[in-house]
C-alpha cells in the first residue's frame, strides 16, 4: 500500500500523453532563488499551496489525489535525493480578499521556500470589475517576497463554468502581469489545461467534473506532473547559468548527475503567456 501510495499517478504512455506539455512548453520564467539554493542543498525543499477549492482538492476522489499532494510525490521522483514538503493550505470558496488575509498566518509563518498561489478562478465567477483583485495581488506577492519567500502565481483552470464568465480573458491577463511586474514565477494553467482539452482523445478520460468547474483526480495529477515538470526546468535554467558564471559540481543532492540540458533561450515573458502569442 506504501509503494502504491508513493507511486506518480502518471504512470502509463497514455496518461503521459494526456498530460503533455505544448511544443515548447510552458516555462515558469522568473529565477526561483531559494527552490534552486534548497535543490543543490539536497533539501529540505518546503512548499506552501495556497488558494481555493482547486488547491483545497475539490473534484478528487481522495485528498491524497489532490495537486498539492500529487506535486510533492512528482517532485520526489524528479528529485529521488530531495527531501520535499508540500502543505496544502487552500480553502474551498475563497477569492483574493480572503486569501491575502490569511497569508501571514498560513504561508509566511510556515517559512516556505515557494508559496504556490493559485488565485483568480472565483473572482471571475462572481464579478466583472476585478481591479480589486489585481490589487491585492501586487499586496500579497510584495509581502511573501519581503519574507524571503519565492512565488509562482497559478491562473484559472479552463472549464465551461470560467469559460461562461465574460472577465475569464482579463483575469488571466491579470494573474500574468502581477506576475511580470513583480518579477515572481507564473504557472499558465489556463493555457496548459486548454491545450490539454484541445488534444483530447476521444476515449481520454475527462479532466474537469460534472459540475463544469472542479478537476478530477486525472486532471490534478496532469496539473501537478505539468508543474513539478515546470519547477524542474525551472531549476535547471538556474543551474545552467550557475555553471557559466562560477564551474558546477557534476551533480547536485537533489537530482541525479547528468549533463546538463540545451535548453533553447527563452522568449520574452510577454510572448510566452499571452494568448494571442501561443500557437496551440
Amino acid at each position: 500500500m506504501a509503494a502504491l501510495a508513493l507511486a506518480p499517478v502518471v504512470a502509463d504512455a497514455g496518461e503521459a500523453r494526456l498530460c503533455a506539455a505544448p511544443p515548447g512548453g510552458l516555462p515558469i520564467i522568473a529565477p526561483l532563488e531559494h527552490v534552486a539554493a534548497r535543490i543543490t542543498e539536497g533539501g529540505p525543499l518546503n512548499i506552501v499551496a495556497v488558494g481555493s477549492s482547486s488547491t483545497s482538492g475539490i473534484g478528487a476522489s481522495s485528498p491524497d489525489l489532490g495537486y498539492p499532494s500529487r506535486l510533492e510525490v512528482e517532485l520526489r521522483t524528479l528529485f529521488p535525493q530531495l527531501e520535499v514538503h508540500v502543505v496544502n493550505r487552500g480553502r474551498s470558496g475563497e477569492d483574493a480578499p480572503e486569501e491575502f488575509a490569511r497569508l501571514a498566518s498560513d504561508v509566511v509563518a510556515s517559512h516556505p521556500d515557494l508559496a504556490i498561489w493559485q488565485v483568480g478562478t472565483n473572482a471571475v465567477l462572481r464579478r466583472d470589475d476585478l481591479a480589486a483583485d489585481g490589487e491585492l495581488m501586487h499586496q500579497g506577492v510584495e509581502l511573501l517576497k519581503r519574507n524571503g519567500i519565492d512565488v509562482v502565481l497559478m491562473d484559472l483552470q479552463y472549464a465551461p463554468r470560467v469559460l461562461d464568465r465574460p472577465a475569464y480573458a482579463t483575469m488571466e491577463d491579470l494573474v500574468a502581469d502581477t506576475a511580470d511586474d513583480a518579477h515572481v514565477g507564473l504557472f499558465r494553467r489556463f493555457a496548459l489545461m486548454r491545450y490539454w482539452q484541445r488534444n483530447l482523445a476521444p476515449d481520454a478520460p475527462p479532466l474537469v467534473g460534472p459540475d463544469g468547474l472542479h478537476m478530477t483526480d486525472t486532471g490534478y495529477a496532469c496539473l501537478a506532473a505539468g508543474l513539478a515538470s515546470a519547477l524542474e526546468a525551472n531549476f535547471l535554467a538556474e543551474t545552467k547559468v550557475a555553471q557559466r558564471t562560477r564551474g558546477a559540481p557534476d551533480s547536485v543532492a537533489g537530482l541525479a548527475a547528468s549533463p546538463a540540458p540545451q535548453l533553447p533561450a527563452p522568449r520574452s515573458s510577454t510572448d510566452l503567456r499571452r494568448n494571442d502569442a501561443t500557437p496551440f
